[in-house]
């Protein structure tokens, strides 16, 4: 008898996995809260065009469906003058991910799994796990107690999968507050010739008045103007107004009349679970915490880690799905890919805890410059930082002028050095004493220093937050 797989939300990498099992002759079915029709924000999302070929799917050009390369990048610190911008460069569009309609990039996905015989439920809300002892062996649903011999918890950052395992598994279920970013984004009318647009692409951090840390982009298309807000804290209907007012005041091309979107979403901003499996249950995607921590984008990386974890599961000849069997997702996933994506959650949390005029400090006076902001078009490579270069030394000279900026500069080398040594230790076999010893390491290298850049205040409601997150219905993201 075939071995059944349950497939929980239909996020990006849920679908590549659930299409890459069915093909090999797993009975596989997604089980999806929303309709069909309403999967996908109302924006587009930029993509790898290759993580497509790793996982056997079509490109969307040969199912006729609407793409293009994405323009290329300018950055701006708090002040957005045209003389302290970073352009972004490439050596071909190669380099750069294609842009897609989100609603296109599911019609893409959801067919390629269909095409290799997934099986889609729809409108489905998933309660949590179903459990033997500390083993998951299906989920709970609106629809009743569904089985299955693995679950692959797909279901986003607030996955109800992930939040009420059991706590001997050691798996992360809550967040802190600067590991998630709340984005605002929406299309608004372009009321000036685009052609007049300097910078058609800019990239903002800590563009507006606010205290906490913040990430815009405000991207000029040939009839639209497409505005992103990124807060570490939630934003009113009223405040994401105001912000939005502020900027038209310097970016004329930001009409007054949104188009479409809208929505406010919050997105993983952290590094990836720090243990991705358990007995009959395998993390991927937001559920995993898989985004590039500082673009916040986890679509490409998450199609190419559902090669990893489907080649693990088609390797399991015992075909019990165990913890150790499935243990070689997470070695391959964490050699491969977040070796890279980690330290750069080491920066981001540099970025975050820095305040506007270190933030202006750093990107005027050359510490930070084009090299390193490549870095967001690659999905995970920490080796642009990593580089030599030949005014490194005068860099070196200016970032010591500012002594707070280099002690926290110094501590995330040393951080990211350290995760890169544990890195080497990470058990090759499973072992639930030696994964668990592992873990608690690797996730006090993003914590203890962290929450000595925000005050205390900022995190006084985490314990209730995160109770009342675990005791609402939760959407996939």
């Amino acid at each position: 008898m075939r071995k059944k797989i349950i497939v929980a939300g239909a996020g990006h990498s849920g679908l590549t996995t659930a299409a890459q099992l069915a093909r090999a002759g797993f009975d596989v079915t997604v089980y999806e809260r929303l309709a069909k029709e309403d999967l996908g924000y109302d924006w587009y999302d930029a993509v790898n065009p290759n993580v497509f070929r790793v996982v056997g799917c079509p490109h969307p050009g040969e199912k006729c469906i609407p793409w293009k390369w994405r323009q290329d990048i300018t950055y701006f610190g708090p002040n957005t003058a045209q003389k302290h911008k970073i352009v972004q460069k490439f050596k071909k569009p190669e380099d750069i991910e294609i842009i897609m309609e989100r609603k296109d990039i599911y019609k893409l996905l959801i067919g390629f799994a269909e095409d290799n015989g997934v099986k889609m439920e729809y409108g489905v809300t998933i309660q949590g796990p179903l459990l033997i002892g500390d083993r998951v062996v299906g989920i709970a649903t609106d629809h009743g107690d569904i089985y299955a011999d693995l679950v692959i918890d797909a279901a986003g950052m607030n996955s109800p999968v992930r939040k009420q395992l059991p706590d001997c598994l050691h798996i992360q279920r809550d967040i802190l507050k600067n590991e998630r970013i709340y984005t605002y984004r929406a299309f608004y009318d372009l009321p000036v010739d685009p052609k007049s647009v300097e910078d058609r692409y800019k990239v903002m951090f800590r563009p507006d008045p606010c205290e906490d840390f913040s990430l815009s982009w405000i991207t000029t298309q040939d009839t639209y103007t497409d505005l992103l807000i990124g807060h570490m804290t939630p934003m009113s209907d009223e405040e994401i107004d105001d912000i939005a007012a502020w900027y038209r005041k310097t970016n004329p091309q930001l009409g007054p009349n949104r188009l479409r979107g809208g929505q406010t979403v919050p997105i993983p901003f952290r590094r990836p679970l720090s243990i991705l499996v358990a007995d009959g249950y395998a993390a991927i995607g937001d559920s995993a915490f898989m985004t590039m921590p500082l673009n916040c984008s986890g679509i490409s990386t998450s199609i190419e880690v559902s090669k990893i974890l489907a080649d693990a599961i088609l390797a399991d000849q015992t075909q019990t799905f165990s913890a150790e069997t499935l243990w070689p997702y997470q070695y391959n996933f964490f050699k491969k890919i977040g070796q890279g994506l980690a330290p750069i959650a080491l920066v981001k949390d540099l970025i975050i805890s820095i305040d506007h005029q270190q933030t202006d400090y750093a990107f005027d006076t050359g510490i930070i410059t084009w090299r390193e902001l490549t870095i967001t078009a690659d999905q995970h490579s920490i080796w642009n930082f990593l580089h030599f270069d030949p005014k490194l030394p005068k860099r070196g000279v200016t970032l010591a002028k500012d002594k707070e900026l280099l002690k926290r500069a110094a501590g995330t080398i040393a951080d990211t050095a350290e995760f890169l040594a544990w890195l080497q230790v990470l058990p090759r076999r499973y072992s639930r004493a030696a994964v668990q010893r592992w873990a608690k390491e690797y996730d006090a290298i993003f914590t203890r220093r962290v929450k000595t850049y925000f005050p205390a205040s900022f995190y006084r409601d985490e314990a209730e937050q995160n109770s009342k997150e675990r005791n609402v219905t939760y959407e996939n993201v």
